[in-house]
């Protein structure tokens, strides 16, 4: 069963959106959870991880201080919290799990949901 996105949608340059993304109980109460972001013609990447409950936080440096990860593990949420959008923030975003952040960090993970668009614009 895929992790499902939702929150994405279009914002002007400096704005916010905040993401979230559920999953299945077995996974979530077991895994951390990262997000990870695809622009148009390149690879997805690994850009914030949160371990199981909610310590070993990482992000890429280009998120940092712009976006928060944070998770609610009663409502099997975790969230994205993006602020200071710039263009090249503008790309589809996806959540996934895997035992730890360091794994998630790699990236090499399989079942991975729609994801859903950001658009940030002038």
């Amino acid at each position: 069963v895929q992790p499902k996105e939702s929150g994405g949608g279009s914002v002007q340059i400096g704005g916010s959106l905040r993401l979230s993304c559920t999953a299945p109980q077995f996974i979530f109460s077991i895994s951390a959870m990262g997000w990870f972001r695809q622009s148009p013609g390149g690879g997805r990447e690994f850009i914030a991880g949160i371990g199981k409950n909610g310590g070993s936080i990482e992000y890429v440096e280009s998120v940092k201080g712009r976006f928060t990860i944070s998770r609610d593990n009663g409502q099997r949420m975790v969230y994205l919290q993006m602020d200071k959008l710039t263009p090249e923030d503008e790309a589809v975003y996806f959540c996934n799990a895997a035992p730890n952040v360091a794994t998630l960090r790699r990236g090499v993970l399989s079942n991975w949901g729609q994801g859903t668009q950001v658009t940030v614009s002038s």
